[in-house]
């Protein structure tokens, strides 16, 4: 008899256990899930003033710009993919090279994850042609397929800075005295909304990133 109650309470003890972990599980996955940055919840100096009561539905607006090997691409080259964006340029001599390292750690990092991209905006589109981009690509291994670095019209670029990834603190038309200069990193998602604010000169900021990548990539592409 002692035996059969003691199998009888271990079942037990596993049902309950099993039930809590059915209802807990979910809960903690949800925690992990990433903000969705609406421009109302980020900081003004970084808002477009156009934007900054928008509290709902912001998304990257569509884009087309060319690439390190020459190829016009649209925001349906990024369809079904998770993207880290920023803003450089190919003759910056303090905080790019430190960003494009950064980038080419992650593109290392998540090699065996084609649904993570990176797409780097040229912010001074009339000197980085296609070939100082693809140059500079190889400078840093950035995969074209992978790695994006983008070229085209400089206004497009810089009301995508502003307007759209609200990356940089000053206001402008995107004219030619017009200059952007910010280590920002954003992070965007499948549905092209904004999940996260990086420092890509910041080691702790990219070590953060790392992990919210594989949080998102998870949350996109893992779970039902």
């Amino acid at each position: 008899m002692k035996t059969r109650s003691w199998v009888l309470t271990l079942v037990i003890f596993i049902v309950i256990l099993a039930g809590g972990m059915a209802i807990a599980y979910p809960l903690l996955k949800n925690e992990k899930k990433l903000k969705v940055y609406q421009p109302a919840d980020i900081n003004p100096k970084l808002v477009d003033k156009t934007k900054q009561d928008v509290e709902s539905d912001h998304t990257v607006a569509d884009f087309a710009l060319v690439n390190q090997l020459g190829k016009t691409f649209t925001q349906k080259d990024f369809e079904n993919k998770i993207y880290v964006a920023d803003f450089f340029f190919a003759t910056c001599p303090s905080i790019c090279p430190i960003m494009s390292r950064n980038i080419a750690v992650l593109q290392e990092e998540f090699a065996d994850r084609p649904e993570v991209m990176f797409l780097s905006h040229s912010v001074t589109p009339d000197i980085d042609s296609v070939a100082a981009l693809f140059e500079y690509g190889e400078l840093y291994e950035a995969n074209p397929e992978r790695w994006m670095l983008a070229t085209g019209d400089k206004k497009h670029i810089y009301e995508l800075a502003r307007k759209s990834y609200f990356a940089v603190l000053d206001e402008g038309d995107g004219g030619k005295q017009d200059f952007i200069h910010t280590e920002n990193f954003i992070l965007v998602d499948t549905d092209r909304r904004l999940r996260g604010f990086y420092d890509g000169t910041s080691e702790a900021d990219m070590q953060r990133l790392a992990d919210e990548i594989e949080i998102l990539w998870e949350e996109e592409f893992v779970e039902e």
